[in-house]
């Protein structure tokens, strides 16, 4: 008797440490020229003795692969506010989700346990289109059990995406605290390149920059870009070299988009921004913290920085390709009032000034107050009927039948994400969760293997807070943000292959909470789209 068996599954599933044995030995998979795809490969052993099992694989040439062994996490309860046949894991969870990737293509597997590996393939943009077959071998002790992948490539050719900016809050406290580093020194810029390089590599185009400590999410450790000095007449003056390096080290990694920290408090831009002297002093303030947004304080400072500023967008021919801020999530009747006055103050004294906001209210739309209003996906069809262009974001909800990408959303619905932005006509993505490990709304760092909901569940959801986890050397991605990155190749793959928004094929997606949440569906309509006549 075999002490282990392997099978092939589409990287649409979710491999259970207790998830049963199969047979599928074969798989076939649907490829443009110039993509990337994936699948997985898992085991389960079968013997009373943990297995060490490892994975071989001999791709084509033209095909480049990376294989990464499929990590587990506690998952404590099921996100709320959500219908069964939403969930995925119905019978694994409470207990352990697949979810992190490790850099391996090794692992121990305990009695009576499965395991996974995860494989990305690249096609190359010059590949011939037919099948690509892609022998693979699971190692276990004497045994070398064989498996067959079956590529079959399009005449289409990926081309980049176009036109759709994707951003990620991007927490520089974080990688200090989880790498022991200070802002911003030589130590700290090693550590995030690679952050920077894995945001780009999964098709988030935009960097966000801390030219400020971010007022979002409690009051944060300083993480100021942006040197500020008062001279001797009381004046200003401002040196931007961390600035610019910043800028740089994310445009040698790929980003060709800036995002700029919110120049007001969150939720209602009732208060100036907190500006540090020194990170390494979280006192060495400029004003008090409770000084108000239009205040005369405030105004002064801004009235010499923003100028400044406008000249170093300049400088590094930035301006046209950034987004700046004024106050997060603004909702009800004082925040209105508040956000009309700053917005104001920024129009006299940055009449340049793009301003787009995570906000619902179709009031800051209709009243122009925003620029570009990011609406939450379930209030996104509103400006939509009003013919007012938006880009669209989600957070700790909608939950329930919305699109979303916590770690009991199932795969194929996040792989949604790059169709629905395309068919509804956002024409930009925010999300706030790329690497938040702290405990929510203070300066405690979590344990991301641990806890995953920012130790606030049920208000905040397992899978929201963080796409990433932290490695040795670098970002561990996770399977969400893997998923998640190949909705948005799929965003480019109907950009390439000139698929109008109004195309009868699409009408299927009609909102971010009525749209196919099914594999078949998404992999006909690939098929199709990349020349594969089956």
């Amino acid at each position: 008797m075999a002490s282990i068996a392997c099978w092939l599954v589409s990287s649409l599933e979710r491999v259970f440490p207790t998830t049963r044995a199969r047979t599928q030995q074969r798989l076939e998979v649907v490829a443009a020229r110039g993509e990337t795809i994936s699948f997985q490969v898992a085991v389960a052993n079968l013997h009373t003795q943990e297995a060490t099992v490892g994975l071989a694989l001999e791709p084509p040439a033209g095909v480049s692969a990376r294989v990464r062994r499929v990590g587990f996490v506690p998952m404590r309860h099921f996100n709320t506010q959500t219908e069964e046949d939403e969930l995925d894991g119905c019978g694994f969870i409470p207990g352990y989700v697949p979810d992190p990737l490790w850099p391996s293509s090794e692992t121990m597997i305990g009695p009576f346990e499965t395991g996974a590996f995860w494989v990305n393939l690249t096609v190359a943009q010059d590949n011939a289109p037919g099948t690509l077959e892609v022998p693979i071998q699971v190692l276990a002790g004497d045994e070398a059990i064989p498996l067959q992948l079956n590529v079959l490539v399009g005449e289409l050719v990926l081309q980049p995406r176009r036109g759709f900016p994707v951003t990620h809050w991007f927490y520089a406290d974080a990688l200090c605290d989880w790498y022991g580093v200070e802002p911003f020194d030589e130590r700290f810029w090693k550590v995030v390149q690679p952050y920077m390089r894995d945001l780009v590599e999964h098709h988030s185009n935009s960097q966000y920059v801390p030219i400020f400590t971010p007022p979002t999410d409690g009051v944060k450790r300083p993480t100021q870009l942006l040197g500020v000095m008062m001279t001797r007449n009381g004046k200003y003056a401002f040196d931007f070299n961390a600035v610019r390096r910043w800028v740089r080290l994310a445009q040698r990694s790929g980003a060709t988009f800036f995002e700029w920290t919110h120049l007001f408090t969150q939720w209602g831009a009732k208060n100036a921004l907190r500006i540090y002297r020194s990170n390494a002093d979280d006192q060495s303030l400029f004003w008090p913290p409770e000084t108000e947004a239009t205040s005369e304080t405030y105004r002064t400072f801004l009235s010499q920085f923003l100028p400044a500023f406008y000249d170093f967008l300049q400088s590094e021919d930035l301006l046209e390709d950034s987004l700046f801020h004024l106050s997060d999530e603004p909702h009800g009747e004082e925040h209105l009032a508040n956000y009309r006055k700053a917005r104001a103050m920024l129009r006299e004294l940055a009449p340049w000034m793009r301003v787009a906001d995570a906000l619902s209210d179709i009031r800051y739309g209709r009243e122009g107050l925003t620029d570009i209003p990011i609406p939450s996906i379930n209030t996104a069809n509103e400006y939509s009927k009003e013919g007012i262009p938006a880009w669209t974001y989600y957070c700790c909800g909608p939950r329930g039948r919305y699109l979303n990408r916590f770690m009991d959303t199932p795969l194929p619905k996040i792989r949604m994400n790059g169709w629905l932005f395309y068919a509804l006509g956002a024409e930009g993505f925010l999300h706030w969760g790329y690497n938040y490990w702290f405990k929510s709304q203070t300066r405690t760092l979590i344990d991301p293997f641990t806890e995953q909901a920012g130790a606030a569940w049920p208000g905040l959801a397992y899978g929201d807070t963080f796409v990433v986890y932290p490695g040795p050397d670098g970002p561990l991605d996770s399977i969400r943000w893997e998923v998640f990155a190949e909705s948005l190749q799929d965003y480019a793959l109907l950009q390439s292959a000139g698929v109008q928004r109004g195309d009868p094929r699409l009408a299927a997606l009609r909102d971010y909470n009525d749209f196919p949440k099914n594999a078949a569906w998404i992999n006909q309509l690939r098929a199709e789209l990349i020349g594969i006549r089956r």
